[in-house]
């Protein structure tokens, strides 16, 4: 026999013969791992319709022996070598060279691959040869042979396609005499084939230098061929995210660069029509950054069209103003509020449709109005992965929650993957089969065409909408990628979100801290501890920025809404005692139920700058009163000198001298230092009720707000 020669046995005389009558995402991955180790394929079956049942339901399979028998027919050489397998669900780890040595030392001219579990017909148990150790039941997803003892074992197949496959090579392998005319025997211990069902604890990922492949623990074997049979469709995923070198330490991610889309020699009238579903379905901070992200993305927008289904009345007026200003530069807008009473599954499906309807249409980007989309990029990106079926990861800020689950406990729900923890941190970096996405993705048209076009993609008598949708889209054999090769953004934390203010975003600091903080605290305010980014405009008295625009704006309008401002009369029953010494026309804070949220603003942005300034005091950052204050030449304009009930005070300018008002200002009596021109959005840090005797200097036109804290009282 040719192998005996010592030399490379060389793949010239192995042909792989393998069953696809559909192209599938597992196909491609399948023929990727073949190409790596340069096996030789022939795949039967292709354009057909596949009438051999599927895995979850025996029999079936049939199709598979008629389409072997008839491609043996032409094969005439004697010591031929035929490998048959799966394709859908299976991955070589290793190449030709080393499967036809351990088939060699198996010393059959048949080798099956083995299953710890009798299939399709229990009752043909005690009919298996007993084995000392090892698996002891045939599994026809794998085996390997001499084209003539195949075509033996084939020659009284007769049956029909949907006729099972297992049962037809089970009943030969369970007969001494055919078993021993054929020469078969099985791979007890895994050395050429693993199947998974059954043996998902026997199976670890094993690294080696620049690739990876699985090792079986059970018998220190290391297969060639791994194939995820019956229900083990998501650990087949799992192994196949490494194996056989699509992630590795040395290289990292090696497919984050195979078969791209390249957008960036295009014109933009060239770049691929997207339908971008927009879904509002529960009361949602910061709506209206969403918007702005959303118009920030960089892609043409007339090549997108928006599809928005808003559940919420709440934010009819955020919808209403993004599409005043820029329906117009979008290539189609539908919009769907909350009086058609339409339920948000529906919605989903007419957003698909939008785009399954429209030829021009190449992808629906599907992204949950939760979901901050922090990179511009996005949606190019995920684009040019070139991926039927991908999402970008998304996490929250200090939790391992993401958009995606790395495994299903066995009800379905979520379990957590070995490798979970480090791909949310970043430590493993690529692209992912995983079994769940939600919030945010991004699919082709052509897949939601052809295999993505049940009217029930959502619907499920036991999973959520969300669920049920990931199970289908994997039933169908479609993959869900995430990627993390960049940073991509955040979900928002909708818990507690109440909507009784005006800006109700304000009140989202323990919420949503990192989102409140881009929203409203001053781009340079973190200058002001690294960089010193500080004035002094009079003697102990710091100056430096820490509201944005938008801060300022919203606290001026919350308290005009409210509305309730006080007559600045010395009785004033919102305070203890009842008497206010130096009255202002005001509202405190606690009218308005910002007291906490006020604190935390205390604590997180002006303590640290007070423990910078003032070395050695430590402050509780304890307030008795917080108020905003209105100044007008008609009503109040100034205030007489007077001392603060307060170690410090933090005093800021919510608008603009000069624009908003003209006067103004604070002035030191004691250092006869005055600050005149109060920039918007920056405070004003000073002693309280020792040495800053101050007066509020008179407003003589518009109207002067400031935000002023009495700290540590």
């Amino acid at each position: 026999v040719v192998m005996e020669d010592k030399t490379d046995p060389g793949p010239v005389y192995l042909l792989v013969l393998t069953v696809a009558t559909q192209e599938t995402d597992g196909f491609r991955r399948f023929l990727r791992s073949a190409k790596h180790f340069n096996y030789t394929i022939k795949v039967l079956g292709r354009g057909e319709t596949w009438r051999g049942g599927d895995y979850m339901s025996p029999p079936g399979g049939g199709q598979k022996v008629r389409l072997l028998k008839s491609a043996l027919e032409d094969i005439q050489d004697e010591n031929r070598v035929i490998l048959f397998v799966d394709s859908y669900d299976v991955i070589f780890s290793s190449g030709p060279r080393e499967l036809l040595k351990k088939f060699q030392q198996a010393k059959h001219r048949v080798v099956f691959s083995a299953e710890t579990l009798i299939w399709p017909d229990r009752h043909l148990e005690d009919k298996h040869p007993h084995v000392r150790e090892g698996k002891r039941f045939l599994g026809a997803g794998g085996f390997i042979g001499y084209a003539p003892n195949l075509k033996k074992m084939l020659s009284d197949w007769s049956g029909a396609d949907s006729d099972s496959d297992q049962l037809h090579f089970t009943k030969i392998y369970i007969n001494p005499e055919k078993r021993k005319s054929i020469n078969i025997t099985l791979d007890n211990k895994c050395r050429l084939f693993q199947n998974l069902h059954g043996a998902l604890d026997e199976v670890v990922l094993k690294f080696e230098d620049g690739r990876v492949r699985a090792r079986n623990v059970l018998y220190d074997t290391l297969p060639v061929i791994i194939h995820g049979n019956g229900p083990t469709k998501l650990q087949i995923n799992y192994l196949g995210n490494y194996i056989p070198n699509l992630w590795t330490f040395e290289t990292g991610c090696t497919i984050c660069n195979e078969n791209l889309r390249p957008l960036s020699g295009l014109q933009e009238s060239e770049y691929p029509v997207v339908v971008i579903g927009i879904f509002i379905q529960q009361p949602t901070p910061f709506v209206t950054v969403f918007f702005e992200r959303l118009l920030n993305l960089k892609y043409p927008k007339n090549r997108l069209q928006l599809f928005i289904y808003n559940q919420e009345s709440h934010h009819e007026p955020h919808v209403r103003t993004f599409l005043e200003y820029h329906e117009s530069e979008y290539q189609g807008v539908k919009l769907i509020g909350p009086e058609e009473d339409i339920d948000p599954v529906t919605s989903r499906n007419i957003g698909f449709d939008m785009c399954r309807d429209n030829i021009d249409c190449e992808y629906f980007f599907s992204v949950d109005v939760d979901v901050v989309l922090k990179n511009e990029d996005t949606l190019r990106i995920l684009i040019e992965l070139n991926k039927p079926f991908i999402a970008p990861m998304m996490t929250k800020p200090g939790l391992l929650w993401t958009n995606f689950w790395g495994a299903l406990s066995a009800d379905g729900y979520y379990a957590r993957s070995e490798d979970y923890v480090d791909i949310v941190q970043g430590h493993r970096v690529g692209l992912w089969n995983v079994p769940y996405i939600s919030h945010i993705f991004l699919t082709k048209a052509d897949a939601l065409r052809t295999d993505l076009k049940d009217p029930d993609l959502f619907e499920s008598a036991t999973l959520d909408p969300d669920m049920a949708f990931c199970s289908k889209v994997r039933n169908k054999g479609v993959f869900m990628f995430v990627t993390n090769v960049h940073t991509y953004g955040r979900v928002l934390s909708t818990e507690n979100y109440q909507t009784n203010h005006l800006h109700n975003d304000l009140w989202q600091v323990f919420e949503n801290p990192v989102e409140w903080e881009e929203r409203y605290i001053h781009e340079n305010y973190s200058k002001v501890l690294k960089d010193g980014f500080i004035e002094t405009p009079c003697p102990d008295v710091y100056w430096f920025p820490v509201f944005t625009d938008v801060a300022c704006k919203h606290l001026i309008e919350e308290m005009e809404h409210f509305g309730q401002w006080s007559g600045g009369g010395n009785t004033d029953n919102r305070i203890q005692g009842g008497y206010e010494n130096v009255p202002t026309i005001d509202i405190h804070m606690n009218q308005v139920g910002y007291e906490k949220e006020w604190q935390k603003f205390l604590l997180d942005y002006a303590a640290p700058v007070t423990e910078k300034m003032y070395p050695g005091y430590y402050t509780r950052a304890q307030f008795d009163l917080a108020f905003v204050v209105r100044y007008k030449p008609d009503e109040q304009p100034a205030l007489r000198p007077h001392h603060d009930a307060s170690t410090f005070t933090i005093n800021i300018a919510l608008n603009q001298v000069g624009i908003d008002y003209q006067g103004g200002g604070c002035r030191f009596l004691r250092y006869n230092c005055s600050v005149n021109a109060p920039r918007r959005g920056w405070a004003l840090m000073h002693p309280g009720r020792l040495t800053h005797y101050h007066e509020g200097l008179p407003t003589v036109q518009g109207v002067r707000y400031i935000v002023v804290s009495f700290v540590d009282p």
